[in-house]
């Protein structure tokens, strides 16, 4: 099946990163955000996010794993999903999205599938799922 839906980022919370001993060009960064989900995809996730990024050439590369809980179609319950991709100033290539087997509960309980993210010029956010719910 696949559901569709658009997300809001109404939290973003930087986090301290322990210092290392090593230096890059671009700096690791981590935080945690909370996004709400609206369309055949419903509810709401928390996420541990970090990345390396450099904001004012727009490059740079993510990784998120997000803990969701509400409704995808008619079936509720939560699960979560792994994401990545790196970003080139204009687009995104090097993709990932994945759905953590085994994470689901109640309806959505056996969920298996892949996603992606797509961001629209305007600045929605716009996520999509194709998933299974094995019972």
């Amino acid at each position: 099946m696949r559901a569709s839906g658009t997300f809001t980022v109404p939290e973003f919370t930087p986090a301290p990163v322990p210092a290392g001993d090593i230096t890059t060009a671009v700096g690791v960064g981590v935080a945690t955000m909370r996004k709400e989900f609206q369309g055949e995809i419903a509810g709401r996730s928390t996420t541990l996010f970090t990345s390396a990024f450099d904001h004012a050439a727009g490059v740079g590369t993510y990784l998120a794993m997000e803990s969701f809980a509400g409704r995808l179609h008619e079936a509720e319950g939560a699960f979560n999903f792994a994401h990545s991709a790196t970003t080139l100033g204009a687009g995104r290539e090097g993709e990932y999205f994945v759905i953590v087997p085994g994470s689901g509960t109640a309806g959505l309980a056996g969920i298996t599938g892949t996603g992606s993210i797509v961001i629209d010029e305007d600045g929605t956010h716009r996520i999509h799922l194709d998933y299974e719910l094995g019972r």
